[in-house]
């Protein structure tokens, strides 16, 4: 399309007078204003305080004691533990108590179902009692009985650290009530009275330790966070730039790059069709992308990627999901639907994903955002491929599905918009508008051409940038 100078009939701007104009302020102090606005309610809400939101963390509890076999108070102090634990509000509120084996228990921490596991082992009873019998001065004391906390630092960092910040005090406290009990029912002819009163009144040591250390070259836990985040960003990036290539092929975006500007003449087109084709270039570009992350991530950095064609598969597919969201969102939208897929690709995602704050640490509206954002999903998916042996029911599985149910969502409703707004007769561009500017560039090109001949007056000079072929 090309657009002749005016210069002499038209006055060129200057920055003053543009300033001046109250509407040239009112769209970025509003927008940005409630933008920043819900930016920081969404993710600083989310985190301010994940400490007394806590309900229901995953905390298994597996009990082997045996007891003494004997019909008395001191029968099963293992089940002592376990019922000082339920009927605890400060422990039973904040973590959600799972009976279990301990191959049940390892079972479920292998899948990430857990952030820790409380195992009291066998002869527990037994070793604490005896530690009060009386023995012989000189004899060598019984080992400290030990409870184990075992620690799951593949289902998340800040998750671990939640459920050994309440657990362990909530054993030493446990500790402490057991040896009180037993050094007031204690005779006196034990060693209760022979300076060791101070080990006695606290008798069990609790011993915290990985169950599956992290693998090595894994960020601290966080590089399922960080792939998983890259590839929502790779959806969202894909859908922008696609998005603006295909309105400035169509003729309804211009092209800026440094001080080259250019615009073609607008092309008829229905908002289905434009919408279907944006769909189709970010599908073949985004295998692209996501292939670019892993390389750089895992070739170059050396990042730990055990099943990498996995990765490449299910990230390629998530990031799929976003950039045909976000291209709806442009459909319906306009230009206004970038904002709002930031808001909810990426903001919202952050805050309700359970990547940094364990989803139970979250309050009530995250949890529910949880479950219909994206990344949260992603999240699952590429937790179980990097850390839990890329085992379906890990998370894999639930990730598929529910990403898949995403992408039927968006497909469904970008349908249905863009078909909606066509029916109306809501097009980009009205026919009478469209048909006027081809008959201005016509007309301009003739004039153009007519003064380019020998002999023609001198007049204006076109300048500008060509149309479509």
């Amino acid at each position: 399309m090309t657009i002749p100078e005016e210069t002499d009939s038209v006055p060129a701007v200057r920055a003053a007078q543009l300033l001046r104009v109250p509407a040239v302020w009112m769209t970025p102090v509003l927008l940005v204003s409630v933008l920043v606005f819900l930016i920081t309610l969404i993710y600083v809400g989310s985190v301010v305080d994940p400490v007394s939101r806590l309900r229901g963390l995953p905390v298994l509890v597996v009990n082997e004691d045996a007891g003494t076999g004997l019909p008395s108070p001191r029968a099963s102090l293992g089940r002592q533990v376990v019922t000082a634990l339920t009927d605890s509000p400060q422990v039973a509120t904040p973590l959600s108590l799972q009976p279990a084996t301990l191959a049940r228990a390892k079972a479920q921490l292998n899948l990430g179902k857990a952030y820790a596991a409380i195992v009291i082992p066998p002869g527990f009873t037994r070793s604490v009692l005896a530690l009060y019998d009386s023995r012989p001065p000189g004899r060598r004391a019984p080992p400290a009985p030990v409870i184990r906390l075992l620690t799951n630092p593949r289902a998340g960092g800040l998750g671990v650290s939640l459920a050994t910040g309440v657990a362990q005090p909530a054993l030493a406290r446990i500790s402490q009530q057991i040896g009180q009990h037993l050094l007031r029912a204690d005779t006196g002819g034990g060693p209760a009275g022979t300076g060791a009163r101070g080990l006695l009144a606290d008798p069990v040591a609790v011993a915290v330790a990985a169950y599956r250390p992290l693998p090595p070259r894994s960020a601290a836990g966080l590089s399922a966070f960080y792939v998983s985040l890259l590839a929502i960003l790779c959806g969202f990036m894909t859908a922008t730039v696609v998005n603006s290539s295909i309105d400035s092929a169509l003729g309804y975006a211009t092209s800026e790059i440094g001080p080259w500007w250019q615009q073609r003449l607008p092309l008829p087109v229905t908002r289905w069709q434009t919408l279907l084709a944006k769909w189709l270039m970010a599908a073949a570009v985004v295998p692209v992308t996501t292939g670019v992350m892993l390389v750089a991530a895992a070739g170059i950095l050396n990042m730990d990627l055990p099943y990498p064609w996995y990765l490449w598969l299910f990230a390629t597919f998530a990031a799929d999901v976003v950039a045909a969201g976000t291209l709806v969102l442009f459909a319906a939208l306009g230009s206004l639907g970038q904002l709002v897929a930031i808001l909810f690709f990426l903001y919202l995602a952050l805050a309700s994903s359970g990547g940094t704050v364990p989803l139970q640490a979250l309050p009530g509206f995250f949890r529910i955002a949880s479950n219909i954002d994206p990344l949260r999903q992603v999240l699952d998916g590429v937790r179980s491929i990097l850390y839990f042996g890329a085992a379906g029911a890990a998370g894999l599985t639930r990730a598929v599905v529910l990403t898949g149910a995403g992408l039927l969502f968006w497909v469904v409703l970008g349908v249905v918009i863009t078909t909606w707004y066509d029916r109306r007769g809501l097009q980009r561009m009205q026919p009478e508008l469209m048909a006027h500017l081809y008959r201005s560039v016509r007309d301009y090109t003739q004039r153009a051409s007519t003064k380019a001949q020998p002999g023609s007056h001198p007049g204006h000079h076109g300048q500008g940038v060509p149309g479509p072929p």
